[in-house]
């Protein structure tokens, strides 16, 4: 099993700044990707930020130019550094691991964190 503990969401005015933390622990042989995803109330899940383990990234448009996510391979944790932050940027924040784990190493895992939430204010 692995574990997936986020951190990082509040409340903060538009135009600021936050920064969320997802650390992954447990069996863990590789992971091919850490990404955040993200849904507001009454919307589905979408895509935010994604980093695969060779350092590739990809954006959701609605984010990129705002959004940086980085990852630390050594820590298996994934940041996400968020600036210019809109009221539309207000939603519950998921973590999401693309893990091999030991004894099946051909497969690949999908784990998901508890969610962090992030309100941005007007």
């Amino acid at each position: 099993q692995v574990q997936l503990v986020e951190s990082g969401g509040g409340l903060v005015q538009a135009g600021g700044s936050l920064r969320l933390s997802c650390a992954a622990s447990g069996s863990i042989f590789h992971i091919n990707a850490m990404g955040w995803y993200r849904q507001a109330p009454g919307k589905g899940r979408e895509l935010v930020a994604q980093i695969f383990s060779g350092g590739n990234t990809n954006y959701a448009d609605s984010v990129k130019g705002r959004f940086t996510i980085s990852r630390d391979n050594a820590k298996n944790t994934v940041y996400l550094h968020m600036d210019s932050l809109k009221p539309e940027d207000t939603a519950v924040y998921y973590c999401n691991a693309k893990v091999q784990q030991y004894g099946a190493i051909r497969l690949e895992y999908a784990y998901w964190g508890q969610g962090t939430q992030v309100t941005v204010s007007s």
